[in-house]
């Protein structure tokens, strides 16, 4: 527990920080979920379409801490692989 008005500042911003990089790393993990069911149902075009946007909020992960920059890119590149080879 927090004794300092520093410590206790410090406990709300990581609170804050941890909620922020939760919820975004979630949307990610459901957009990439999107792009598997759709090359799973043989849906090339969809796949193709939510592939952007998994992408898109792969990227913006990268960008803050939440997720690291090779994190995201190793799972770019896996998720186009498997988009480009569905037929």
């Amino acid at each position: 527990m927090a004794n300092h008005k520093s410590s206790e500042k410090r406990a709300r911003q990581e609170k804050t920080r941890r909620m922020t990089n939760k919820t975004k790393t979630a949307a990610a993990r459901t957009a990439v979920k999107a792009v598997r069911d759709a090359v799973a149902k043989g849906d090339s075009t969809t796949a193709k379409a939510l592939l952007t946007k998994a992408q898109s909020l792969l990227a913006k992960l990268a960008k803050s801490p939440a997720m690291k920059k090779r994190t995201a890119a190793r799972k770019t590149s896996r998720l186009t692989k498997l988009v480009s080879t569905a037929k």
